[in-house]
């Protein structure tokens, strides 16, 4: 149990019969009246956002999350399948469990898989990835000067914006995050 005045960014607490994530906490201490923690928390499994206020005094339960590195195998067109290099389990994740997370991950690279109670909630992918790009249109000599971008297809697929001098075969770092170019390799 964790008290409402020791809330930290990051810490997952179980709050009204769900799992939410701390994104943001103030300690407030108005003049008058008693003090209030005001809290911005993200549900992990729908990933809605609410805003909340708690007394310091309350307590909550800890939720225990399980981040475990796996590595993406493939797609069969309804299930992505990740194995635990450890144990060699493997586990297959609709279409619904994985979202967009993956437009930026090849097969046999690295996730991590979050869960709760054995139940899968997101897929995270590396922060940086080096894709090779597939199909881009060449760029034009000397449109170089406004920092111009032209839209370009990586390896796995997904469409990134990359400057006018990147060609076609390069390879590119690439944030997940964002889904911006960083820079070639």
């Amino acid at each position: 149990m964790i008290s409402a005045g020791d809330f930290r960014n990051g810490l997952t607490i179980e709050y009204e019969n769900s799992v939410y994530q701390i994104i943001e906490f103030q300690h407030v201490k108005p003049g008058k009246g008693a003090a209030f923690v005001r809290t911005k928390l993200k549900n992990i499994i729908s990933g809605g956002v609410v805003e909340k206020t708690f007394r310091p005094t309350e307590r909550y339960p800890q939720a225990r999350i399980d981040r475990k590195d796996m590595q993406y195998l493939y797609n069969d067109g309804e299930l992505f399948y990740f194995m635990d290099l450890e144990s060699y389990d493997q586990i297959g994740l609709n279409q619904d469990s994985v979202g967009e997370t993956l437009k930026f991950v090849k097969e046999n690279d690295m996730v991590k898989v979050c869960s709760h109670n054995g139940n899968v909630y997101a897929i995270e992918p590396p922060l940086f990835v080096e894709l090779q790009i597939t199909e881009t249109e060449p760029g034009l000599k000397g449109d170089t000067a406004t920092g111009a971008t032209k839209p370009a297809v990586v390896e796995t697929g997904a469409t990134v914006y990359v400057p006018l001098f990147v060609e076609q075969g390069d390879v590119i770092k690439i944030d997940t995050r964002s889904g911006e170019y960083l820079s070639r390799v």
